[in-house]
């Protein structure tokens, strides 16, 4: 096996600067500062950001990896361009498994943590009562509600899945389409209903609020693209 940077693949500060690429342009796509189906330079992006190809290359495999960049023959590397179908299709996956992940959560998540998911429910009921119920857009990572839960399921390959392939193509499907609609409170109603059965350790009820849930958002979402 061909090794041709020992350096950089050993070197904690390179991976460091590498990881911090990685996120900056995670970022940049899915807030759409580079845009849906733009072409990657990656001569440009390694003098902008001042970094060495082998770490803008790293970063790079690590976005087609969450399905954020893809290749194609003789074109090179281009962020994913957004679609209605595979916008439905992203729910479609979501609703059965984080159906699964409701139900696992209702099993093995600490009396704690379901403590401190509510607290963050709270949070998120009083930013929606500072917008006047016109918009429910969390920050990522341990400050999402569906994100805590996934998290609380244990199961390291729905963990993979919802919380690394798709999570971040889909927020970026949610920043670039806009989701401000009248069903903020509605959703925020969904997730106390949810956060209930979870902490009655009921599984069946977390499982079908879930995907009850999801297929609500979708089909929101459906009707939000129609209109424009």
């Amino acid at each position: 096996m061909q090794n041709q940077h020992p350096t950089e693949n050993n070197d904690p500060v390179t991976i460091t600067l590498t990881d911090r690429l990685f996120d900056t342009l995670q970022r940049a796509i899915v807030e759409g500062e580079i845009q849906s189906g733009s072409k990657i330079s990656e001569p440009e992006l390694a003098r902008q950001h001042g970094v060495s190809r082998g770490s803008l290359r790293e970063a790079i495999g690590r976005l087609e990896a969450r399905k954020l960049v893809e290749r194609k023959p003789n074109l090179g590397a281009r962020v994913v361009t957004l679609s209605y179908e595979q916008l439905i299709e992203i729910y479609q996956v979501r609703e059965a498994l984080e159906g699964m992940a409701a139900r696992l959560a209702a099993q093995n998540m600490s009396d704690r943590e379901i403590a401190e998911l509510q607290t963050l429910l709270n949070q998120h009921g009083r930013q929606i009562e500072e917008v006047h119920g016109e918009a429910y857009f969390q920050k990522q990572g341990d400050l999402d509600f569906h994100y805590r839960i996934v998290q609380g399921s244990k199961n390291r390959h729905l963990i993979g899945l919802l919380c690394n392939d798709l999570y971040h193509l889909l927020r970026m499907y949610r920043f670039q389409f806009g989701m401000r609609s009248k069903r903020s409170g509605q959703a925020y109603d969904e997730h106390h209903y949810l956060l209930n059965a979870i902490s009655a350790r009921d599984p069946e009820m977390a499982e079908l609020l879930m995907r009850q849930h999801i297929r609500s958002s979708r089909r929101n979402v459906e009707r939000m693209l129609l209109e424009n």
